[in-house]
């Protein structure tokens, strides 16, 4: 059969996409009429869309049997009362690799302390031991697809690794907490603590003033994950208190991040433009192309979203 699929996105997104998707539904064997404007909605079988598709009217897809969101975070999506069709994610290697490289090198830039100490030049010659990775603690709170990676990436560098999640689960070299108390005891072993959890009712403000506090004073804070995870207003009380001595961020609660905000000038934060994982076209038209070919074929979607859940 030859599928009928939209592509919800702005001109530059679908001028981005057009290609890599053709390219990748041929190879995959997929016959597909991709367009980028739907005169007969109730003909299209698959909607592909991204983040900027929260306010698309869905409605009208009334045969659609699946939408394929081309980014990982999907919370802006379920709010619309419009989808209520099945909705799939993105699960991307490259975007795993290009997180665990993004972790893995912010880990590194507190571990050594290059951003806060090393980096000062001042005309003062000031020797210092640094630590070893085997004698620094680092957290990632998350154990998804891009937890697991990143703690393990983090895990074969030395340090001594703590994973929490919502639920049990078992990762190879690291120490894995889960739950309410298992919360606690993750953010108290944190020298540096990672966020890669998703947005979540549950979630949503997760690292709060009492939260922080339970990690070590002078703890270290990267946070790739989502905005809606921590207070900011808490964080800044943080930085300026010492109980979190730096902070690495790539997403935030507005973005883009206001220029008047105090993240920018604040001496022991970096900011980083949501940069972290990003979407690459090529590779996710073919995480895309294989979700259309399980649709022609009837078989399993990949990567299915959980509403219940949100992810």
């Amino acid at each position: 059969m030859t599928l009928e699929v939209f592509f919800a996105g702005d001109a530059d997104r679908w001028a981005a996409y057009r290609d890599p998707l053709k390219r990748a539904l041929r190879e995959a064997g997929v016959a597909a009429k991709l367009r980028d404007s739907a005169p007969e909605p109730a003909r299209v079988d698959a909607v592909v869309c991204g983040p900027g598709a929260a306010e698309f009217d869905f409605a009208p897809f009334v045969n659609a049997r699946a939408v394929l969101c081309l980014w990982a975070g999907v919370e802006k999506l379920l709010a619309n009362p419009t989808l209520t069709q099945p909705l799939a994610r993105m699960v991307d290697p490259a975007m795993t690799e290009g997180m665990v490289e993004y972790v893995v090198g912010h880990v590194l830039w507190h571990h050594l302390g290059i951003g806060v100490d090393l980096a000062r030049q001042d005309g003062h010659w000031q020797p210092r031991s640094v630590k070893i990775a085997r004698d620094r603690q680092v957290t990632v709170l998350g154990l998804g697809a891009l937890g697991q990676a990143a703690a393990g990436a983090l895990a074969a560098l030395n340090f001594r690794v703590h994973g929490w999640s919502r639920t049990p689960r078992s990762v190879s070299g690291v120490i894995c907490h889960s739950g309410d108390g298992g919360l606690r005891d993750a953010l108290a072993a944190a020298e540096i603590l990672v966020t890669l959890l998703p947005h979540t009712p549950d979630t949503e403000g997760l690292l709060d003033a009492r939260r922080l506090s339970w990690l070590p004073p002078g703890a270290m804070l990267i946070n790739p994950g989502r905005g809606a995870l921590i207070d900011e207003d808490a964080l800044l009380a943080a930085l300026h208190s010492g109980q979190v001595a730096a902070a690495t961020l790539d997403v935030f609660r507005t973005e883009p991040l206001p220029a008047g905000h105090p993240f920018w000038a604040h001496p022991r934060v970096t900011v980083t433009p949501h940069i972290a994982a990003e979407t690459r076209p090529v590779t996710a038209a073919r995480v895309i192309a294989e979700n259309l070919r399980r649709l022609a074929t009837d078989e399993p979607l990949l990567h299915l979203v959980d509403r219940a859940r949100g992810y």
